[in-house]
């Protein structure tokens, strides 16, 4: 018990870090952001009022920042220990109400997101459970890389004010969920949704499907058995989309005006509210710590006592077959696309033709300043997809790294994946500023969490197989076993699923550049060009299709080039097995 013992002091003890470093940044937040925050306040509370001296040294009399970051933060850190989340510096009133009320929005409207990315994965695994075999995963990975706020604004536009159904902004009833869910769910589902069409194929060709279908029974119980199995590892990465639907949507609930927990949290960020963003912050994580343990204990659960006694058998791979046609005429379109938009100028302002359809001289059109839309796709791709990719890339070996100290990763995980990308990008951008850069790194901060949690379950599972007990009883050392089993067993997985999320890293970059935390105007990035375009997405939706359409065939890259890799080496795996098979044995 003593090994068990020490791992949880050990995860314990990161999470108590990373809570008290998370605090201690956002409590810092006015002495690195270079802004006063007795004028923000001031701000904040009547914008009429003139900022004299003596006001703002009122302000700052009654807050307490004379007296500095270390004691404000001893005074903050007491507070919270007695239970008391402080009063709000700009509303007076106390922060705890203010917390749970945005809480409780938020999770209500993360229950009907994933209630509707549920719906969304079963509408996608459907079809492998009918027959058998997986799918290219295009069509999850496009759904996945819809940008929420644009399909938030298509809704709004579409149920709410062509037709009518549903109420565009607010927060009164059950019927104000359905815009905001809608939009975080499908998404959402399509990352569930791809993740677990990906396992189903080789759990269902395993020897106990094969016995139970030979036994007549019904494909139902197949089905639910299949699911079963492929749950354990998608348990963690369940849990990080239940904590991403909840303080992630800020971008959605801004643009329905929901009062939940990340708007108020970006509220309190924007006007330095320091008691209500650290009590909104903690929430959070608290509710993220939360979460993490649950999916840890469900999994463990799952598993059952084979992973005590490493008697679990995994799923030999099976990616679906895709040939490189796929990923070659993909990126040949996109690239093409970005190719030919770089050979014009994103920059030129023609009022005359603001707002123009397609045609041969603005083949996308033009946005609300006359300017083209393919110019400024070509020239944003550079900001966008080579941004995400570094991050990715930069993102993939830590994850795999820590996906071997699952307790040291644990904490931390729990705790990076429960701050929004937002939050994040607002400190990155008090201490350096708006920028490509800025946002770059928020999003490398809180990306690596999904990978890590991927890997963990993993190499706990490769461990606990019946085939590595096999290897150590006949003396292979732990160096063999590392780099001749569980490495490759994990790595490339670990690599698929980072590549998968391409797009939905360039999405976060995009939403940064959404609301502001981002590349600036007028730069030409995706994230800027999906912003401008949503003022006029009635008049002229090519300004907002073309970089949507532009993540979704990214998306559908990604994916395909991801399955060409995997069904690739398979091949190759099995030819060079039947080749060893063929070799007389004494040649051998």
């Amino acid at each position: 018990m003593r090994a068990p013992a020490s791992a949880g002091v050990r995860a314990g003890a990161t999470r108590a870090l990373a809570l008290a470093a998370v605090f201690a940044g956002v409590g810092l937040l006015p002495w690195y952001s270079g802004r006063d925050p007795a004028l923000t306040v001031l701000r904040a509370r009547s914008a009429e009022q003139e900022p004299t001296p003596e006001a703002l040294a009122a302000i700052r009399a009654d807050l307490g920042l004379d007296a500095g970051p270390v004691a404000l933060l001893a005074d903050r850190a007491s507070g919270l220990l007695r239970g008391d989340l402080g009063t709000s510096w700009v509303s007076g009133t106390d922060v705890l109400p203010s917390v749970t009320a945005g809480l409780q929005v938020s999770l209500g409207l993360m229950g009907a997101a994933l209630a509707v990315a549920l719906a969304v994965a079963a509408a996608l695994v459907a079809p492998v459970l009918v027959r058998g075999r997986g799918t290219s995963g295009m069509v999850a990975a496009m759904l996945a890389a819809v940008p929420e706020f644009l399909l938030a604004t298509v809704l709004l536009v579409v149920g709410g004010v062509w037709l009518g159904w549903f109420p565009t902004a607010g927060w009164k009833g059950p019927v104000h969920l359905v815009l905001p869910a809608v939009a975080l769910g499908v998404p959402a589902g399509g990352l569930l949704g791809r993740l677990a069409a990906d396992a189903l194929p080789a759990v269902l060709d395993e020897r106990w499907a094969e016995l139970w279908r030979a036994a007549g029974v019904t494909r139902a119980r197949v089905a639910g058995g299949a699911l079963r199995r492929v749950l354990p590892p998608l348990v963690p990465q369940f849990g990080l989309v239940v904590v991403g639907l909840t303080g992630g949507a800020v971008a959605v609930e801004t643009i329905f005006a929901v009062p939940g927990i990340g708007r108020t949290a970006l509220g309190a960020a924007r006007s330095q509210d320091l008691p209500l963003l650290q009590g909104a912050v903690l929430a959070l994580l608290l509710l993220g710590l939360l979460v993490g343990g649950a999916a840890a204990l469900v999994r463990h659960r799952l598993l059952g006592p084979g992973l005590r006694d490493a008697g679990l058998t995994l799923p030999a791979p099976r990616p679906p077959r895709v040939g490189p046609a796929v990923p070659v005429v993909l990126a040949v379109l996109l690239l093409g696309m970005i190719g030919w938009g770089l050979l014009r100028d994103p920059y030129a302002v023609d009022t005359a033709t603001r707002l123009a359809p397609p045609s041969s001289s603005h083949p996308l059109g033009t946005d609300g300043l006359g300017r083209d839309v393919l110019a400024r796709l070509g020239h944003g791709a550079a900001a966008t997809v080579g941004t995400a990719a570094a991050v990715c890339a930069l993102g993939f070996l830590p994850a795999l790294a820590l996906g071997f100290v699952p307790n040291v990763a644990a904490g931390v995980s729990d705790i990076a994946n429960a701050l929004p990308p937002v939050i994040v990008g607002i400190l990155v951008a008090a201490a350096y500023g708006p920028g490509t850069g800025g946002a770059a790194l928020a999003v490398a901060l809180v990306s690596w969490p999904p990978l890590a949690a991927h890997a963990a379950a993993l190499v706990q599972e490769v461990r606990a197989s019946r085939f590595l007990s096999a290897q150590r009883a006949i003396g292979a050392g732990p160096w063999w076993v590392l780099t001749r089993h569980v490495l490759p067993s994990v790595a490339g997985p670990v690599a698929r699923h980072a590549l998968l999320r391409l797009p939905g890293t360039a999405l976060a970059l995009a939403s940064l550049g959404f609301l502001g935390l981002g590349a600036q105007p007028p730069a030409p990035e995706w994230g800027l060009l999906l912003d401008e375009s949503r003022a006029y997405v009635e008049r002229a939706p090519w300004a907002a299709l073309a970089p949507a359409a532009a993540l979704a065939v990214l998306a559908a890259l990604a994916v395909s080039a991801a399955a060409y890799g995997a069904s690739a080496r398979t091949t190759r795996a099995a030819r060079t097995a039947r080749t060893a098979r063929k070799v007389p044995s004494r040649v051998r």
